[in-house]
């Protein structure tokens, strides 16, 4: 049992026969995100990785740039706790105030925005990707095939979405669990921009299906391929498209790529 899960006894139920069973349950708990003091979001994740989590985070929303923007990263109440702020340096400071005062409103799309509005507004914060080098398919559905084999929580609880991140050539670079996807890449992308190492990042494979939140992430991360589990959105595609992104997923029979197929290497069957 690791200190994220929780023993439970539940019944089992086979057939007519009724027994008992131990199960690991994955914890599930608030973190308030504050920045510069002020309150600007709350998520239900999984405990744990407290500062890259809002460090990614923060890069998403388009708060932070570079790991220089970042004044500090603290938690209210030691490290146990659910309340973490996050202040940037005072120049970062003037140039975000836009982004303050819309806070919450790329990461809870509001009534009465359409996707078009929504993909505008996205594409202000992150630029085009650079076509950047060719991508082995089928060494990415690999990763993707393998994805349970690094997911320690999800083996214990069967409830945890996974994010890793791979160099163009292979290489995991970082991994992380969560309950809620959207935590998961946050987790992943901020470990590698805390180390300053993010610009290493090719490839990202994800347990979830890919809603344009996080093609946001991926694309502030300057993440350029997404493989995952299940069919992205149309507006994931969509917002995708815009910025030079490859996004794919596996189908009955193949491996479906819904746009960015130029950045694909081309198959040899001998590989």
């Amino acid at each position: 049992m690791s200190e994220n899960t929780i023993p439970v006894t539940v019944l089992r139920q086979e057939g007519k026969a009724t027994t008992s069973a131990e199960l690991n349950l994955i914890q599930e708990e608030p973190l308030s995100i504050r920045v510069q003091g002020q309150p600007y979001a709350v998520v239900m994740r999984t405990p744990g990785d407290e500062p890259a989590h809002v460090a990614g985070f923060c890069l998403g929303e388009g708060i932070v740039e570079s790991p220089d923007d970042i004044g500090t990263i603290a938690s209210c109440e030691g490290e146990a706790s659910n309340v973490v702020t996050l202040t940037v340096n005072p120049i970062r400071l003037t140039a975000i105030t836009k982004v303050l005062e819309r806070r919450g409103f790329v990461s809870q799309t509001s009534c009465g925005i359409c996707g078009k509005e929504l993909v505008e507004d996205l594409s202000q914060m992150v630029d085009v990707l650079p076509d950047g080098p060719a991508i082995d398919l089928e060494k990415a559905y690999h990763c993707l095939d393998t994805l349970k084999d690094h997911q320690t929580l999800y083996q214990q609880t069967r409830a945890t979405h996974a994010a890793a991140i791979y160099s163009t050539d292979f290489e995991l670079l970082s991994l992380a669990e969560d309950v809620g996807r959207h935590n998961a890449l946050d987790k992943a992308i901020g470990k590698l921009f805390l180390k300053r190492t993010l610009h290493r990042a090719g490839v990202l494979i994800l347990s979830s299906r890919i809603s344009y939140e996080m093609v946001q992430k991926a694309a502030r991360a300057k993440i350029p391929f997404v493989l995952a589990a299940s069919r992205p959105t149309a507006l994931g595609v969509k917002l995708a498209d815009s910025l030079n992104m490859t996004l794919a997923s596996p189908g009955k029979v193949g491996i479906y790529v819904y746009c960015g197929s130029r950045r694909l290497a081309p198959y040899s069957a001998g590989q």
